[in-house]
């Protein structure tokens, strides 16, 4: 069912830039945006410098990291169309050491106006040269489907960290992303690995939820993530007040566990260093 996966994490680049993490999956509500903001917080409470590309139209990344509209006067989309470079398009969080390009209701055309351009696979990686020494991490949250602005960022990617709602259908959409994967690796970006699979909105009174996860582990190993993201009322309500869960209500169980997320992240990669 699933694709065969690399054994080993792509090693951080030799000269010490920022690590690209693509947050990808084309089914939407997965957690995929609320791992991206809760991840990236939780490694600038590492003391990380991290840096997220909101890629999305829909700027739930940079709501949910309480960049209004009106403050996004360049965004990620400038930034894939040559009017920006990275630096002018960054904005500052209310979170020391971490910074979002903010997305915009640009980007709901972009994938036509990309079909037109030069190196319209690699604008995002072009793009994102020039800051690569500024940071850690660089998290690109991507839109819920395979289009040009998913394949940029894949084609821009170290690695890909796959967020899991824990469903039955949630396995056919995986199978098909691996697939995806490894096409750009073959033909667009051989470094390009995965990162890890998180298995998300997980609900332990469901037996649904413990028979995907062990499906899944079945198929990828270790692969998957030890830690669980729950199903938690505080993690949906964050949002609206503009913050991650982890700033919103940080003893709740969705922030522990997205704290362990990027523990587990960070022992990964000193692993791929060893």
């Amino acid at each position: 069912m699933f694709a065969k996966l690399p054994e080993k994490l792509t090693k951080p680049r030799a000269d010490g830039s920022a690590r690209v993490v693509a947050i990808a999956n084309q089914k939407g509500g997965v957690g995929k945006t609320t791992t991206a903001i809760n991840l990236a917080t939780a490694l600038a409470a590492c003391e990380k410098r991290v840096l997220i590309v909101d890629i999305d139209a829909q700027g739930n990344a940079s709501t949910g990291l309480g960049i209004d509209r009106k403050n996004r006067a360049h965004s990620s989309y400038d930034l894939l169309f040559g009017r920006e470079k990275a630096d002018v398009a960054t904005i500052d969080t209310t979170i020391p050491n971490l910074r979002i390009i903010p997305a915009s209701i640009h980007l709901s055309g972009a994938e036509i106006e990309l079909v037109e351009e030069d190196r319209r696979e690699f604008r995002l990686r072009d793009a994102l040269q020039s800051c690569l020494g500024d940071y850690d991490y660089i998290l690109i949250d991507c839109p819920p489907a395979l289009g040009l602005l998913t394949l940029n960022a894949l084609c821009a990617a170290d690695s890909v960290l796959v967020p899991l709602q824990c469903e039955f259908y949630a396995l056919e959409g995986l199978s098909h992303l691996m697939r995806t994967i490894e096409r750009v690796k073959r033909a667009f970006n051989p470094r390009l690995d995965i990162q890890g699979v998180v298995l998300t909105m997980y609900d332990r009174r469901n037996n649904l939820s413990d028979m995907v996860a062990a499906d899944v582990r079945a198929h990828l190993g270790d692969k998957v993530y030890e830690t669980v993201i729950p199903r938690n009322v505080r993690v949906s309500e964050a949002p609206s007040f503009g913050k991650p869960v982890i700033l919103y209500d940080m003893e709740c169980r969705g922030s522990q566990a997205y704290i362990h997320l990027a523990s587990e992240v960070l022992k990964r990669e000193r692993r791929a260093v060893a």
